[in-house]
């Protein structure tokens, strides 16, 4: 049997305005976001690129590794970077970053919105109402904070929002996006060394100020990984983004239910900033918690924080009781214990907020 080959189909001009469309729509902001042809890291690495430079002081809040090399990015462009970095089993409070504000007078601040390496969430709406009076440019890394947490772009001000779709909204990661208003690109434009014809110059990508589409589809746009976004971000709309908030709350909910159940404790000190993402566990020397791969959706923990927790990682399609009841039932394997009890607390309180 002959299979006729109908070729490799381009991305249309009318899939990449769906796009664009879904994506502002999702942040709720009316300026469309630039696309970011690869893993989210690349857009991250590419607003430090833009906005840094010498004469600049940003305020870098640091409570997990990805703000740690964000400001190593700041310093490489040539900014002063003033940090606030608190141990990584807490998150900033609006009060320290307050005082930091008044003690370093910067131009900009950055910050992760949602830690999944360690199970915080940081309060961002206060920070960017903070940010606000006092005028600052405002840069949150949301990659995995967006359809897990809100994330109001246009109603809370925020200059630069780097996003994935990899975490919460169950999508590929091959492409991101950068949102940027307009005076995250005045911030952009008046830095004579942000990146030109480079993979990191987002200048380069800027949309058109009329707001006209686009005469082609931008070459360097991966195909199959935008069509798998546009996909994501339809189902995330046909949920509903509220709902699919209300999934990820559910799940870190009934984890940390679980979990309390086992004799375990979290490894975020402060229960008002839990993750809905991860849940992430103290290992406090338990040695059967020292596992070296992933089982399942229980991973160890990154880099520095090898050996000192474990996380669950309930997000995206794995917001669910089935995939948090298995979690459970994985870890306490690993204890040597019985599950049912705290299989029971998930369902108990998965079924409370329903």
């Amino acid at each position: 049997m002959n299979r006729k080959y109908t070729g490799f189909v381009p991305l249309s001009l009318s899939e990449l305005d769906t796009l664009t469309q879904e994506l502002s729509r999702l942040l709720g902001t009316q300026h469309p976001p630039v696309i970011i042809p690869g893993e989210a890291i690349i857009g991250i690495e590419a607003v430090a690129a833009g906005i840094a430079a010498p004469g600049r002081t940003i305020l870098n809040i640091v409570t997990g590794p990805y703000g740690s090399l964000f400001g190593e990015w700041l310093e490489r462009g040539g900014a002063t970077v003033a940090q606030v970095k608190v141990s990584f089993d807490q998150v900033v409070t609006v009060e320290e970053v307050a005082a930091a504000i008044e003690r370093y007078q910067p131009v900009a601040l950055s910050f992760v919105q949602a830690e999944v390496v360690t199970g915080g969430s940081n309060p961002a709406e206060e920070i960017f109402k903070l940010a606000r009076r006092h005028h600052l440019i405002t840069v949150t890394d949301s990659v995995s904070a967006v359809g897990g947490e809100a994330l109001n772009v246009d109603e809370w001000e925020v200059d630069f929002a780097v996003i994935g779709a990899q975490k919460a909204l169950a999508g590929p990661n091959g492409v991101s996006a950068v949102s940027i208003s307009p005076r995250g690109w005045a911030f952009l434009e008046s830095n004579e060394r942000a990146p030109r014809n480079s993979i990191l110059s987002l200048l380069d990508i800027k949309p058109s100020p009329d707001g006209t589409a686009p005469l082609r589809v931008p070459p360097n746009i991966p195909v199959l990984e935008a069509r798998a976004l546009i996909e994501a971000l339809e189902a995330v709309a046909e949920e509903g983004l509220s709902q699919v908030i209300k999934r990820h709350e559910r799940a870190a909910a009934s984890a940390i239910a679980g979990i309390s159940e086992l004799g375990l404790e979290a490894w975020q000190k402060d229960s008002r900033h839990y993750s809905t993402l991860t849940t992430t566990v103290r290992i406090n020397d338990e040695q059967l918690l020292l596992i070296k791969q992933p089982m399942g959706i229980v991973a160890p923990g990154d880099g520095e924080l090898f050996g000192q927790l474990l996380r669950i990682n309930h997000f995206g399609t794995n917001a669910s009781r089935d995939s948090v009841e298995s979690a459970v039932q994985t870890l306490a394997r690993l204890l040597k214990q019985d599950a049912g009890q705290a299989v029971q607390a998930v369902r108990q309180v998965w079924s409370d907020a329903e």
